[in-house]
């Protein structure tokens, strides 16, 4: 909707901000290492994120659960993003795969 902006960070974390007035809105933890990348899903519900640690995570974007922990990759996750209808996340990473992932 444009009103939530995620980032991934060298923190372990992914952080969701207020995209008016850049405040912090909450913090999602359980990465154990860096967050390369972020996306929404197109409903806006979920955020996937993928990171060092060879994993994604699918996280709820309103209280920030951790729905899903992804697992299957043997290097580090670069790339995270839902397909149109928000049915399959894809995953790209430095193992040279891409893996397609029921959302």
């Amino acid at each position: 909707d444009g009103k939530v902006v995620a980032s991934g960070s060298d923190d372990n974390s992914v952080k969701l901000w207020n995209a008016q007035d850049g405040s912090l809105i909450q913090t999602l933890e359980g990465h154990t290492s860096r967050v390369f990348s972020v996306a929404f899903s197109p409903d806006g519900k979920v955020v996937a994120s993928g990171s060092d640690d060879k994993s994604v995570k699918l996280w709820n974007a309103r209280d920030g659960s951790l729905i899903q922990t992804l697992e299957g990759h043997t290097s580090r996750v670069f790339s995270v993003a839902f397909s149109p209808d928000g049915k399959v996340v894809a995953s790209g990473s430095d193992d040279k795969s891409v893996k397609l992932w029921n959302a």
